[in-house]
């Protein structure tokens, strides 16, 4: 297993984030991903094409520029089509997602998870609070909606930790973030403020894009730094660490994935959505290994999401406190 240095370690404890250099290889690693979206695309690009929503499918194009001819023909956000995550409400019994085996590929790759062991060590529970993002130049984007926001365009201030609920409070959760494409500032890479993770749970308001936002007479945005990605380059934070997005003003897509992992045990502040043992030193055959049983903890989840009709709550942020008026 070759984890983190002392030194990287060092870095994370007092900064709240560090990023790995080509951790990922892009051909080994990123390229099974990005061959098995395009087949969801192809998907998406057909339906929209029968419904009549598309006068083409745009099969000539690249990746990146049919999902920027669909989302601007259509006036759209297709967010969900893509996901690796149910979202937070409305759940219906049709609800798209990508649940596909290259994603749990990725999420159980074996160099991720010995750079994970050595934040939280050798019993690694998948938490599911993950997502895609396939975020297109923001000038393409007309119909957002809170609920998706966040996953095509800009990403409010937030810490993780305020994304979920406070049964997780104590959970030693690590964000695992890493470049399918390139992530520089013009395309909208992430930004944080270092050593933030120390200055305890922010107060969240409702209503940011994506939904929830840190105000801004609480953080010191000042402080904030971007951080450039190449694809390959993961980036690892601090659950409390205060982090958002830039806009993407370039030409190109920004993709990226957002995972998250906590020990086994520990509470992942979504216990409706499903999780899973990825790594355990102490009882490997409890491992999951099988992308097909994954996909089927997500399609179980959906379906009593739908036939119970559950809304959450999700988070635990109200409007009406001081900070939020």
């Amino acid at each position: 297993m070759e984890g983190l240095s002392r030194s990287q370690l060092q870095q994370f404890r007092q900064e709240g984030y560090l990023k790995l250099d080509a951790l990922l290889d892009p051909v080994k690693d990123l390229d099974p991903i990005i061959l098995e979206y395009d087949g969801v695309l192809d998907s998406l690009a057909q339906n929209l094409y029968e419904a009549g929503k598309i006068s083409s499918t745009y099969s000539d194009l690249s990746f990146g520029e049919r999902v920027i001819r669909i989302y601007d023909d259509t006036g759209e956000l297709h967010a969900q089509y893509f996901d690796f995550a149910l979202p937070q409400g409305n759940v219906r019994h049709d609800t798209p997602m990508w649940v596909g085996p290259a994603v749990f590929r990725a999420i159980t790759n074996p160099r991720l998870l010995d750079k994970v062991q050595s934040v939280i060590g050798g019993e690694i529970y998948s938490n599911p609070v993950q997502h895609v993002r396939i975020k297109p130049p923001e000038r393409y984007i007309r119909s957002e909606t809170n609920s998706v926001a966040g996953l095509v365009g800009v990403t409010s201030w937030h810490q993780d930790n305020g994304v979920v609920l406070p049964v997780a409070d104590e959970s030693n959760i690590l964000t695992v973030w890493f470049s399918i494409t390139d992530a520089t500032e013009e395309q909208g890479c992430l930004q944080v403020v270092p050593g933030s993770h120390k200055e305890g749970l922010f107060t969240h308001c409702p209503g940011g894009p994506g939904g929830l936002e840190i105000p801004e007479q609480l953080l010191d945005r000042a402080r904030a730094i971007p951080v450039p990605t190449k694809r390959g380059d993961v980036l690892f934070l601090n659950k409390r660490t205060c982090h958002n997005s830039l806009s993407n003003v370039s030409n190109d897509i920004r993709w990226s994935f957002d995972l998250r992992y906590n020990p086994i045990g520990q509470n992942t502040g979504r216990e409706e959505f499903p999780g899973f043992v990825a790594r355990s030193q102490q009882d490997p055959a409890s491992e999951l290994k099988d992308p097909k049983h994954w996909a089927q903890l997500w399609y179980e989840t959906r379906k009593r999401l739908a036939d119970d009709q559950i809304k959450g709550p999700f988070n635990r942020w109200k409007a009406d406190v001081p900070a939020c008026a």
